[in-house]
């Protein structure tokens, strides 16, 4: 497999059809790319895929099971999703705080602009404010703190911090390798996987814990002058105050191994998926002038110089949510789906499917169908116009956040979050690219979350009639 995974299937189907079945070592694998044998997986068998398969990530990162990724279909995966909903992904518990940060990522921007002395050629790594800005959203849903502070973000102190959290808390961090499908390899420790999986999880159970101590003992980011009364309001209001308030009615379920569960998988799901979406939504519209001014003739229009974009903006800027969704269509975050797992026997496009079948999704590959989508391979927002909510042309067709039951639970947060951060930007910068010529597909992987090995570096200038707004802030 000399291209990346999704890559070689996706020329395995061309050749073969939309439904595949493989044999690799002592698995069984069958590969759906086409929005027929999509929708007969996740509406006839949805119940029958709706497991995830055994695998040394499970594991060894799930803490037994308890994250809602890799729990079993069953009470305690509809317990999880349950709480999941109600407490992280309510839009109006979480809206207000991602609207104080997007404000903070602009200030900050804006002060880094004009700490360059004037320079018009001077760049910036939007990679890493951006993966900054998903965490501390992230964090201070969860915890009520940042992780990096708002004096730290976009300095080399800053930088580190991130680089050194995401080094421990991706490494590793891959659904299937070759020791699931040849289990021998395991004995002889083959290529040190098992180690490095062991000692990943160690340094993210070791974060894990000194959160909820820190968390537990009153410190994270509350300031001192805060009273007692406004210190347990922000524990209350935080998903992690919520999970130990579970806990002490309900310890036997609310484990400190399902609470850490939950915080890892909104920790690694919540942040980079988010950050690699905007990297590729502003790179394809700095490659395209023309959607770029469409976009930011829109905000201007219905937004306006006085104030910042906010989310109930969203409903008069249809074009931002095509520019969204075609980002999400050429460059999904997860480019195969996250594999399901058939319990029984049962047919597919009138295959016969054996249990204990490994399904996967190539979303890359439905996403780039020439017999479903005109031209492709080329950045057109305009496709999306007139699609409202789950479209019938687009239901199967357009998957970035899976089907059915395992579906990602926090589409909606995803897109708003996406949604304000990119708008906000195209309202108050124009930016610069010295990347021409390049193909992005070259370094589109398929990792969690797929984005290129290079940082976004862009030269970012505020916009002359936006500088008394960005001097207010």
């Amino acid at each position: 497999m000399k291209k990346s995974f999704h890559q070689t299937l996706t020329s395995l189907s061309t050749k073969y059809g939309p439904v595949l079945y493989l044999r690799l070592g002592c698995r069984n694998l069958l590969v759906v790319s086409s929005p027929s044998a999509l929708e007969e997986c996740f509406t006839k068998n949805d119940i029958v895929f709706a497991n995830r398969p055994p695998a040394m990530a499970a594991d060894k990162f799930s803490f037994n099971n308890n994250a809602l990724i890799w729990a079993p279909y069953g009470h305690l995966w509809r317990m999880l999703r349950r709480l999941m909903g109600v407490e992280f992904f309510s839009s109006n518990k979480s809206s207000a705080l991602r609207s104080e940060e997007i404000g903070i990522l602009i200030r900050d921007l804006f002060k880094a602009r004009c700490n360059k002395n004037g320079s018009s050629s001077a760049k910036i790594d939007l990679s890493s404010w951006f993966f900054t800005f998903a965490f501390n959203t992230v964090m201070r849903i969860g915890f009520g703190k940042r992780c990096v502070s708002e004096e730290d973000i976009g300095t080399e102190k800053g930088k580190q911090i991130i680089e050194e959290i995401r080094e421990f808390l991706f490494a590793t961090l891959v659904f299937l390798n070759m020791c699931d499908f040849l289990p021998v390899l395991k004995r002889f420790g083959y290529k040190g996987i098992e180690k490095e999986m062991d000692s990943a999880h160690k340094k993210r159970n070791v974060y894990l814990n000194s959160l909820l101590h820190e968390f537990q003992h009153n410190k994270g980011s509350i300031s001192v002058s805060e009273s007692s009364t406004d210190r347990n309001s922000e524990k209350k209001d935080t998903l992690v105050g919520t999970l130990l308030s579970l806990q002490e009615s309900e310890p036997e379920f609310y484990t400190d191994d399902l609470i850490k569960s939950v915080i890892l998988v909104l920790l690694i799901a919540g942040t980079e998926t988010t950050s690699t979406t905007i990297q590729w939504a502003i790179r394809l519209l700095l490659a395209h002038p023309e959607a770029f001014h469409k976009l930011r003739a829109e905000i201007d229009s219905k937004v306006g110089n006085e104030r910042l974009l906010n989310e109930s903006d969203f409903t008069y800027l249809p074009y931002l949510h095509c520019v969204i969704n075609e980002a999400l269509r050429l460059y999904p975050p997860v480019p195969l789906l996250l594999p399901h797992y058939s319990l029984e026997d049962c047919t597919v496009g009138g295959y016969d499917v054996p249990k204990h079948t490994i399904l996967m999704v190539n979303a890359w590959a439905i996403h780039r169908d020439p017999k479903l989508w005109d031209e492709p391979e080329k950045f057109k927002p305009e496709r999306f116009e007139g699609m409202e909510g789950e479209n019938e042309g687009f239901k199967y067709k357009f998957i970035p956040f899976g089907m059915g039951r395992r579906a990602c639970p926090g589409a909606a947060m995803g897109i708003r979050t996406v949604s304000l951060v990119l708008g906000s930007l195209i309202q108050c910068f124009d930016w610069k690219s010295s990347e021409e010529n390049y193909n992005m597909d070259e370094c589109y992987d398929s990792k969690i979350a797929s984005g290129k090995d290079k940082p976004l570096e862009v030269v970012c200038i505020p916009r002359n009639d936006r500088i008394q707004l960005l001097s207010q802030l």
